[in-house]
């Protein structure tokens, strides 16, 4: 019947976790996609589970990869935290002062019961500033949050003055169709942050299988999967003007 149709993307997903997978990403406004977030929190983890997100796995994988030791007293701003994934990923690759911000007061409960930040506070970033001071940071991470309807591209600004000087920054967004206007906004100011000397790139990896497509339309070439990528960058030190 209906239900037996070709084993594509998106099948095998509960229509459930589709559902609340695509509200999520439509365009609405923010009071209402954060009160989805609220309602989605107890549920998020089982439903990325099922549709095998890697984005935190790779994230915390590049960012250890490129961070300097020792890792235990490095502290790490990790932004739109939600229920603690990129925490978890994180403090087993030996980072233990972690902050996480979320615009989701839900999200923020569930990464609480995590006891894996040392401080989590409520902020909806693109509206409101980061809750901390300038340089405060070795490392901030947006893991999942930059996309189309989610955080604007004009936050990295915002990430970048958080940061210390020669901090890291990991960002991911997501390359599937309905996101690319999205991402190519997002490598636009990204460069544009490069060519004046903001911070310098140390690493943007394509990956193919990134999580599992909610919509035919939105796979990778038939997979069933849609690709990600994983932007590692190096905050400048501030170079010291010449005498004379």
């Amino acid at each position: 019947g209906a239900r037996g149709g070709p084993a594509g993307a998106g099948m095998g997903l509960p229509a459930a976790v589709r559902d609340r997978v695509a509200a999520v990403h439509r365009g609405s406004a923010l009071p209402e996609r954060l009160r989805l977030y609220d309602g989605w929190a107890a549920r998020y983890e089982q439903d990325v589970a099922a549709l095998e997100y890697r984005a935190p796995h790779l994230a915390a994988a590049s960012l250890s990869f490129a961070f300097p030791a020792p890792r235990a007293e490095a502290r790490l701003l990790d932004v739109a935290c939600g229920t603690g994934l990129v925490a978890r990923e994180l403090h087993r690759r030996g980072f233990r002062c972690l902050h996480g911000v979320d615009g989701s007061a839900g999200m923020l409960e569930q990464a609480r019961s995590t006891g894996l930040y040392q401080e989590l506070r409520l902020c909806v970033l693109g509206t409101e500033p980061l809750p901390a001071p300038a340089e405060h940071y070795d490392a901030v991470t947006v893991v999942g949050a930059l996309g189309e309807g989610q955080v604007p591209s004009t936050v990295l600004p915002e990430l970048l003055r958080v940061t210390k000087l020669g901090g890291f920054l990991c960002l991911t967004t997501r390359s599937n169709p309905s996101n690319l206007r999205y991402k190519a906004e997002l490598e636009a100011a990204l460069g544009q942050l490069e060519r004046i000397g903001a911070w310098q790139k140390l690493l943007a990896q394509e990956v193919e299988y990134w999580e599992r497509a909610t919509t035919e339309e939105e796979s990778t070439r038939g997979t069933g999967y849609i690709s990600g990528v994983v932007y590692i960058y190096q905050k400048c030190p501030v170079p010291h003007l010449e005498e004379g």
